[in-house]
């Protein structure tokens, strides 16, 4: 009796998050993405809890590209019993090799910290989930692989990779799994970058599919993005603006990897040309140090990799390594820019720099990036006055700006436009990697084409056969979801317990005399014993 391929979605389903996908033939089983949860405490705890597959029954995994929500479990999945081969192109090995270790490290330096606390609680003690010894070991399993050249795994498994314009090595995977009758023809899109991408050309990819996977980030986007005088012009703008106070500080939190080195090329365009004042600009992280190297080596394979060149080689530019280094920067007169990871505010030097400077007027924070619900980059977003950081409360006094010029990724039309370069789709099109909203609002673009494939939007967990007749939902034995569907992608009660903190001092402090306060407090205990009633 023959089977047809299964396709199971244990990450970013309804989520950006935790991008993982299994592949199953009967013996065969391969993993496409291994990435990290990210978001509200309730997503990430899922980082700590073991698999719902077995990695050592996996003959294969695959990476899209680098970025930790695709790739941040690998080194656990490796540390799990995984010790087959880990394929990528050779620009994702590269920038792993660099960016799963530090990840590692931060992970044994957060913990480090966050059990120095435990202990004066009387908590017990926790553990990374990997340390940078695993994420080096993780990396022995890389091979390499070109575009464009099929890889067969076995009979019953082969893939290629197609340029997804979204990150230097990023690649949409091409999969032919099966046999005889059964053989499906899948792609997965990875993350599909813009039309206008600084460094890479218009995405590509096959047509004439059975099945398709599809990001939709900013599916219910319709960015209109600008051309690149137009994007420096308004980072231009941007940099004037907060260049209005002489001795203040722009923060720029940035994913360390491509939007970086995209910044930097534009601030040294705008330096050079004179349209924004002479100031240092420092890189405060480690990792995008590191990965503005792989991106020099790497710089021909680049469009417009000679403007990257030529800004390394500006005076203005200034990376720090160490962490004396980076206290520095504390010392700085004058105005100055800061870049430093991460991109959404929830770990690396920029918790810092937020730390140092939100409670002044005359700090300058600019968002340019895709902030996840519940991380700190999307609290400061939705205009948050006071914030948490590492157990203090800041209160907001900086100025929260948003430039959402530099995506990665393709807006609603550009997603639709590139699925109808897939055509035909013969049964079904899944949409993962988008909160609801933004799935919502591609299933509406790409219902509105009248194709005959069926649009499916999969929960976390969820397991479809991929038959000749279509994609056929199978009933799993779980007993319990890993996570309910209302916390997947959402704010959870962390989010809303340090929310309600902050509002209760903020009222503490605002009242009258202390008689308002006993009120107030009174009401607060009066609310948690009907709560036990």
């Amino acid at each position: 009796m023959s089977y047809s391929p299964s396709i199971t979605f244990h990450g970013a389903a309804g989520a950006v998050t935790g991008s993982c996908f299994l592949i199953e033939y009967g013996d065969e089983r391969v993993l496409i993405d291994c990435g990290l949860f990210q978001g509200s405490k309730t997503e990430k705890e899922l980082n700590y809890r073991p698999f719902p597959f077995a990695p050592t029954k996996l003959n294969a995994v695959i990476l899209t590209h680098a970025h930790i929500d695709h790739t941040g479990l690998v080194p656990k999945l490796v540390k799990d019993g995984y010790s087959g081969p880990i394929f990528c192109t050779a620009a994702t090995r590269d920038l792993c090799a660099v960016m799963l270790p530090d990840s590692g490290h931060i992970q044994e330096m957060e913990v480090e910290q966050l059990n120095r606390r435990n202990e004066h609680r009387g908590r017990k003690p926790v553990v990374p989930i990997y340390t940078a010894m695993d994420a080096s070991a993780a990396l022995t399993q890389m091979r390499a692989h070109p575009m464009k050249k099929w890889m067969v795994i076995s009979p019953a498994f082969r893939f290629r990779f197609w340029n997804a314009g979204h990150l230097l090595g990023s690649a949409s995977v091409e999969v032919e799994v099966g046999n005889g009758p059964e053989r499906r023809h899948l792609l997965f899109s990875g993350d599909i970058g813009p039309q206008h991408k600084l460094f890479h050309s218009v995405p590509e990819g096959p047509s004439g599919l059975d099945y398709l996977v599809c990001e939709s980030t900013y599916g219910d986007v319709d960015r209109n993005d600008p051309s690149a005088e137009q994007r420096r012009r308004m980072l231009k703008d941007e940099v004037q603006l907060a260049a209005r106070y002489q001795n203040g500080a722009l923060l720029i939190p940035s994913f360390a990897v491509e939007r970086t080195q995209e910044l930097l090329a534009d601030l040294v365009s705008l330096l050079d040309a004179g349209a924004i004042r002479s100031c240092p600009i420092i890189i405060d992280s480690p990792l995008a140090t590191r990965a503005t190297e792989v991106f020099s080596r790497h710089a021909r394979e680049l469009e417009n990799g000679e403007l990257l060149l030529r800004a390394l080689r500006s005076r203005q530019i200034r990376f720090t390594e160490t962490a004396e280094q980076s206290r520095s920067i504390d010392n700085l007169r004058g105005f100055h820019i800061v870049i430093a990871a991460s991109g959404m505010c929830e770990a690396g030097r920029i918790r810092h720099r937020l730390k140092n400077w939100l409670w002044r007027e005359e700090a300058t924070v600019l968002l340019v990036g895709y902030q996840a619900s519940g991380t700190l980059g999307r609290i400061l977003e939705d205009g948050a006055s006071t914030v948490r950081i590492q157990g203090d409360e800041i209160v907001v006094r900086a100025n929260i700006r948003k430039l959402d010029v530099y995506s990665g990724h393709a807006d609603g039309p550009e997603l639709a436009a590139w699925v109808a370069a897939r055509f035909p789709v013969k049964h079904a099109v899944f949409l993962v990697h988008g909160e609801r909203p933004a799935i919502a609002g591609l299933n509406a673009s790409l219902a509105a084409m009248n194709s005959a494939f069926a649009i499916i939007e999969p929960a976390l967990d969820s397991t479809y056969r991929l038959t000749r007749e279509g994609a056929l939902a199978v009933s799993t034995q779980r007993e319990l979801p890993r996570l309910e569907p209302l916390h997947v992608g959402h704010r959870d009660w962390h989010n809303d317990f340090q929310s309600l903190i902050i509002d209760l001092q903020e009222r503490m402090e605002k009242a009258a005399d202390e008689k308002q306060r006993a009120v107030l407090l009174r009401k607060m205990r009066r609310a948690l014993d009907d709560a036990e009633t």
